[in-house]
């Protein structure tokens, strides 16, 4: 039962979870079988043993049942229910930290037991809670969508017919929780269509659209967000909707959390990217901003941790723009919210791309040659900085010997796409006849940059030193 779901399960489990799932199974309102709870104490002793035959079903169930045959019906009942219990523990995770929903349901189910005395306390509670709420993102929407009309009905007999009702605040918020979601998808949408052939077809969205447009002074940071986000998808020649949208992420971004405003930041990125990419260079100071931006406001921190593809991103848009000190700091200082599994490759190779912008290449190569980088793309960046270092140092036998050594290890890999290997084996073979070429040999310097222009690669570090060779 090694690889099961259950055991799976309690393998993702830290020790703060462990504890609390204890004090739940334990607890009698959740869980009446004490035989359940050796099950589940037997399974966790054998998930901390490096003796893996403890979690082998015979040597649990002998543990339990002790001399009783084993029973692979009754077995997998127990796996049943514990995983029942399991799953009912995370969904009770997320309630208890949902203070607003539990408002919610309060109100909803005094009203349900007619406990009329409790109607204001309850009342005051989800009032309170909204206050303090940190977001307004479409949950929160929903949420005070749920609490007015839970409110609206269980107050229905103390109306009389000439008073106000709550009934403004109830379409109020179910609109913009409503209109929230659907902008939400509309750009989901699109962004997925561009990136590959799938095509969708999504309900009401030209009304949706239109309507926004109508209510655009009165939109709430949710809807505001995404629908920039869909201007910045369908009329991305106009960069005033990019402005618009970095504007409205500085002023709202905080009130979303991490997870959303990560994706909100991605956004805005991936359309300075598209403009970087079209050569629009003063993107490259627009991508360093939003990071400025998402870093400051520590949305970029998933559960503690910086994804490795946004630390390299970011050291690359730093060193562009000549910002050496500040990347070093920022290496330093972000290097412990890496994921371990990976911290050691990204933090080495980035500190080499700065040493390289820095033109320290003795730093560069003794930092390149101390991994052995088990990602690919690391692997595959570190052999080609290394090329230019070389280069850049006029060490021909250290050079073509890692010419030779790229090529071979290019040839060896399978798991390259066809495009990065054309990429590096043409690397390699124009580094070795630009080694050959001497300074004002025109005729071979024009030859060269008509192979490389013929081959649709584009080598910008090649066709720079070629440029010297020109002067």
């Amino acid at each position: 039962m090694h690889n099961n779901k259950l055991i799976t399960i309690l393998k993702h489990f830290n020790k703060p979870d462990l504890n609390q799932f204890h004090k739940y199974i334990v607890s009698p309102y959740f869980n009446k079988s004490k035989q359940l709870i050796q099950f589940y104490e037997i399974i966790l002793k054998g998930i901390n043993s490096p003796k893996t035959y403890l979690l082998e079903k015979e040597n649990v169930w002998k543990k339990l049942f002790k001399d009783q045959k084993y029973n692979d019906v009754r077995f997998r009942k127990l796996n049943s229910d514990l995983l029942k219990m399991i799953e009912g523990f995370l969904s009770q995770q997320i309630y208890d930290t949902n203070n607003l929903q539990k408002a919610a349901n309060l109100i909803e189910s005094v009203g349900l037991r007619g406990i009329e005395k409790s109607y204001s306390s309850a009342i005051r509670i989800a009032n309170n809670e909204s206050e303090k709420y940190p977001y307004e993102d479409a949950d929160y929407y929903l949420k005070q969508y749920q609490i007015q009309k839970n409110y609206y009905e269980i107050i229905q007999h103390e109306f009389k017919h000439s008073e106000r009702q709550n009934l403004e605040e109830i379409d109020q918020n179910l609109d913009k929780f409503y209109f929230s979601e659907k902008l939400r998808y509309y750009c989901a949408m699109l962004s997925q269509e561009q990136r590959s052939t799938h095509k969708y077809v999504l309900s009401f969205q030209n009304e949706i659209l239109k309507l926004i447009k109508v209510k655009k002074k009165n939109l709430s940071p949710s809807e505001a967000i995404y629908h920039q986000i869909y201007l910045t998808l369908t009329q991305q020649e106009i960069v005033e909707n990019y402005y618009e949208l970095k504007l409205l992420l500085k002023e709202h971004g905080l009130k979303f959390k991490a997870v959303e405003g990560k994706t909100l930041y991605d956004s805005a990125l991936n359309y300075c990217v598209k403009k970087l990419n079209q050569g629009k260079s003063n993107f490259l100071s627009e991508i360093f901003e939003l990071y400025e931006d998402f870093l400051r406001k520590e949305l970029i921190y998933i559960n503690g941790e910086l994804d490795p593809f946004h630390f390299k991103n970011i050291v690359i848009a730093a060193l562009r723009l000549g910002k050496f000190d500040w990347t070093e700091k920022f290496i330093n200082s972000n290097k412990e919210r890496l994921p371990e599994s990976s911290r050691e490759n990204a933090v080495t190779f980035n500190l080499a791309r700065l040493y390289y912008y820095k033109k320290d290449y003795d730093k560069v190569i003794s930092l390149l040659q101390e991994v052995e980088y088990e990602d690919l793309a690391y692997s595959l960046s570190s052999k080609s900085m290394l090329i230019t270092v070389y280069y850049e140092l006029d060490a021909i036998e250290p050079l073509y010997s890692l010419l030779e050594s790229f090529r071979a290890y290019l040839n060896r890999r399978k798991d390259i796409s066809e495009s990065w290997k054309k990429y590096y084996l043409n690397m390699i073979k124009f580094t070795k006849k630009l080694t050959r070429i001497i300074p004002g040999d025109n005729k071979a310097i024009l030859k060269i940059k008509s192979e490389i222009e013929e081959s649709g690669i584009d080598l910008k570090w090649l066709q720079e030193r070629i440029a010297e060779l020109e002067k």
